[in-house]
């Protein structure tokens, strides 16, 4: 197997295909926009024969080949074949937010044939469902800005400077707004007492001393956090045996201002502790 690593970057227009190639550009991938599928195989031999100054490959693709996008998987398999692994990561966001995208940028969609632009992401949604399952990552980008991007493609993408690192991403979220698809472990602390219903403390978030002293001082939580921290030591370094390189831990509660934003700040300190590579977002606090 090739020590290259190639990156199929794909998903619906307007769900930051761009932006995730320009941060994997930034993480020293050599990128290649809208390739046809069809040369995919070809530009492999190429990279092969590059005396290894080639490391890490990114390739976007996107419904705008038209009938070459439909043989993307038999390309895929003979990039396979030619002992290139590869991995797909498809970007996705919800029809409202491109919708809104769409008319912010005053951007046409590829597809745009007359119909509405709701029933044309409607129709690309079918055309890549196929691609959408067979991805290693679904990114829903709906409630991230560019820098939250960039954070989540370096959680998972950058090299890691020692063996004994993973890259990890936390996530504070609320269950109201669906669990964040990126999750490879997922912890609902609903069960913990809610600061939403204490006095003078609704207002705050999880960030706010007041709001975590009010979860951390239950015996629920500090019993919770304990069976967690033991699970974490003994998962991670078997994670990293396996070969996994990128964790997402995903933390919910109700509204993803108070517990989830606790829970994870503790679980990024345990984690900063035992010198793993940590970087945490609120997804949902501003809400």
């Amino acid at each position: 197997m090739s020590s290259v690593r190639f990156v199929v970057v794909t998903g619906v227009s307007g769900a930051g295909k761009s932006a995730a190639l320009k941060c994997l550009e930034d993480l020293d991938f050599f990128c290649v926009d809208n390739m046809p599928c069809a040369l995919i195989p070809k530009f492999a031999e190429v990279i092969a024969q590059s005396s290894n100054t080639i490391k890490n490959v990114a390739l976007g693709i996107d419904i705008r080949e038209g009938r070459f996008f439909d043989r993307v998987f038999g390309d895929l398999d003979t990039l396979k074949e030619m002992g290139f692994g590869h991995e797909i990561l498809f970007l996705d966001a919800s029809d409202e937010t491109l919708i809104r995208r769409f008319s912010e940028t005053r951007r046409r969609h590829p597809l745009g044939d007359g119909a509405s632009l709701r029933e044309v992401i409607r129709g690309e949604r079918e055309r890549l469902s196929a691609i959408r399952d067979r991805a290693n990552w679904v990114l829903d980008t709906t409630n991230m800005n560019v820098h939250e991007l960039k954070e989540a493609i370096a959680a998972r993408f950058a090299a890691s400077k020692e063996s004994k690192k993973l890259a990890i991403l936390v996530i504070a979220f609320s269950y109201k707004h669906g669990i964040p698809p990126e999750s490879d472990l997922v912890f609902d602390v609903r069960f913990l007492p809610n600061p939403y219903y204490a006095p003078n403390l609704s207002t705050y978030t999880g960030n706010d001393k007041r709001v975590r002293d009010f979860v951390l001082d239950k015996p629920e939580t500090q019993e919770f956090l304990e069976k967690l921290e033991s699970l974490l030591s003994f998962l991670l370094p078997r994670y990293l045996a396996e070969g996994k390189a990128y964790l997402t831990i995903s933390v919910g509660c109700t509204g993803g201002r108070h517990r989830s934003v606790v829970v994870a700040n503790v679980i990024k300190e345990f984690l900063d502790r035992l010198g793993q590579d940590v970087k945490i977002r609120y997804r949902d606090v501003e809400r």
